[in-house]
């Protein structure tokens, strides 16, 4: 507490002045002595701050554990699912669309390895073949297997059997014959296996039918025997009709577009085999009638 001299003379206003005085030190004496411990709180703050930020990081962390879905989700209307829920009749009928399909692309490319094998044989045959000096020498320049030599040989043969029977024929016309038969035997080597694709892109989608057809049968019986059409019970069997009209589609629709285009791939490499059957019956009857 500060000391407080008061000055008295007699005099009133100088006894208030000094009441006043008073009264402001004793408050500013008050005020102090509340600020003290404050600020010393505050000084010492500071200096637990750090230990408390040091204690929290020497702390060990909780552990967290973080699981991963490693499990992948299975489809329960997938073809894997299919194949396991489905009776002896829809196994029948997948294996059946499976064998039609690899039947298809089998032929498919068989039969292009083949038609490219007589382009080259026709590139062959033109090169090689009108620039001999007869056609015995043509026909030894060329393959073995080439249809353009099995047809020169056809010829060749037409000429050297004019006897007998055969004899009453005009050699034009007994020529002829033995080339239009040579080449139509090469059609029908080039023809063959067509008619599995034309088969399979026909009744693929029939078959895949069927088979829908039996999964909606399945569906009836589920709703039939649950009492309720509710989606956990016909969701397996309408699946299963769905896949099975898509993989009819599947597999009709490729040997479709594989037998057109054989087709007319057929049509282009017989243009050049009837044309070198037509020269050919020309130059033989030729040779035939110079020697």
């Amino acid at each position: 507490m500060f000391p407080i001299f008061i000055f008295v003379k007699g005099n009133t206003v100088q006894i208030k002045v000094a009441r006043i005085l008073a009264s402001c030190a004793c408050a500013m004496g008050l005020v102090l002595s509340l600020s003290a411990p404050t600020v010393q709180a505050q000084t010492t703050a500071p200096a637990a701050a750090p230990a408390a930020v040091s204690a929290a990081v020497s702390a060990p962390a909780p552990a967290v554990e973080v699981k991963k879905a490693t499990e992948a989700t299975d489809n329960p209307y997938g073809i894997e699912s299919l194949w396991k829920t489905s009776d002896a009749v829809a196994k029948t009928v997948l294996l059946l669309l499976l064998v039609m399909s690899i039947s298809s692309w089998y032929v498919l490319i068989v039969k292009l390895l083949e038609q490219a094998k007589i382009g080259r044989q026709a590139k062959a045959a033109a090169a090689d073949f009108w620039s001999a000096g007869s056609v015995q020498q043509g026909c030894a320049k060329l393959d073995a297997a080439s249809p353009f030599r099995f047809i020169a040989e056809a010829g060749i043969d037409a000429t050297k059997k004019h006897d007998g029977l055969m004899g009453h024929v005009d050699l034009n016309d007994w020529i002829a014959m033995s080339v239009q038969r040579a080449v139509e035997r090469v059609q029908s080597s080039m023809q063959r296996g067509l008619s599995v694709l034309a088969t399979v892109g026909s009744i693929s989608p029939f078959v895949g039918l069927f088979g829908t057809v039996w999964g909606i049968y399945h569906a009836l019986t589920a709703i039939g025997i649950s009492g309720q059409a509710s989606i956990d019970k016909v969701a397996g069997p309408v699946g299963e009709a769905l896949i099975m009209t898509a993989i009819g589609l599947a597999v009709a629709v490729p040997a479709v577009l594989a037998y057109n285009w054989l087709v007319g791939r057929n049509k282009d490499a017989m243009a050049d085999v009837r044309a070198f059957g037509s020269d050919l019956h020309a130059v033989i009857l030729g040779s035939v009638k110079k020697a």
